[in-house]
């Protein structure tokens, strides 16, 4: 497990971010992630009194879709797709262990 994942995972599970800190966090204007939440890539982006707050895990998402439209020059929504797809993976991950770990214990 990476330092990364250990401080998306523990630490800012329960902790909101701000537009602000998701951006700054990615090396990307505001205006990027404002982009790509008006096109539904950020389905979990809550706006509360008008201000846009994130989950630890969307701040995951943001990485992993700006690593792909920079390293790979994807579009927004396949960059999307992936990161989905990781998503889905680590979760999978992550069940896999809990079902390794509950068979030691029998």
């Amino acid at each position: 497990m990476r330092d990364e994942d250990i401080l998306i995972g523990s630490l800012m599970e329960d902790t909101w971010l701000t537009l602000e800190q998701i951006a700054a966090a990615c090396t990307v204007e505001p205006v990027w992630l404002l982009r790509h939440i008006e096109e539904g890539l950020f389905p979990h982006a809550e706006s509360v009194a008008g201000v846009w707050r994130f989950s630890g895990p969307a701040l995951l998402r943001a990485r992993r879709m700006r690593q792909m439209e920079r390293d790979f020059d994807a579009v927004p929504e396949l960059a999307a797709l992936v990161a989905d797809l990781l998503e889905e993976m680590d979760t999978l991950r992550a069940r896999l262990e809990y079902m390794k770990s509950m068979e030691n214990m029998v």
